[in-house]
């Protein structure tokens, strides 16, 4: 899927603007997907190119209008389309897994920065999901709380597995380093 059509997605909620989206990027889809201005705003200037999703100008003051988008019939039907797909696509790109993978370059050290800072993001991760439920998620649709549930999971295990394997990676780093060098 990609960020017209997620944009599509967030529409059916009505109304927004590029600046709404990206903070709902950023809040429900952040866990999952991110995308920022750079993608969002082409994403919704072709999205109304191909009638999609209208366009209207709000005036504010003392600052440019604010461009305010709303899905149309055919934008639904386009996003109803793409939701029938049977076999979505599931990737993962990960900063972390692809530094981790060359641990053995690292000293102890840096690999304990590392795994100190991916629990940490987790950590946020997890409190966000927390206040969703609290503040939010009573009144979202079932796949929304389906898909924070294995979010949820997901950064769970995550930060039980590094917690319970990260020493691992140290102990061969100081390993390796010593083989190196000697």
């Amino acid at each position: 899927m990609d960020v017209k059509t997620v944009c599509l997605g967030m529409l059916t909620d009505g109304e927004a603007s590029g600046y709404d989206l990206k903070k709902n990027f950023e809040s429900s889809f952040g866990h999952f997907f991110a995308a920022g201005y750079g993608s969002i705003y082409p994403a919704l200037a072709a999205l109304a190119e191909q009638g999609l999703v209208n366009c209207r100008e709000v005036p504010q003051e003392g600052k440019p209008d604010r461009k305010v988008y709303r899905i149309t019939e055919t934008g639904r039907q386009r996003l109803l389309e793409e939701l029938a797909k049977p076999n979505p696509s599931h990737k993962v790109r990960s900063e972390f897994l692809a530094t981790i993978c060359f641990a053995h370059l690292m000293d102890a050290e840096q690999i304990g920065t590392v795994l100190k800072s991916r629990l940490g993001d987790i950590d946020r991760y997890l409190a966000m999901f927390d206040d969703f439920e609290r503040t939010c998620m009573r009144d979202w649709p079932k796949g929304m709380v389906f898909s924070v549930g294995l979010a949820r999971s997901v950064m769970s295990a995550m930060k039980q597995y590094i917690e319970e394997h990260g020493d691992q990676l140290r102990t061969e780093s100081t390993a390796g380093k010593r083989a190196a060098a000697g």
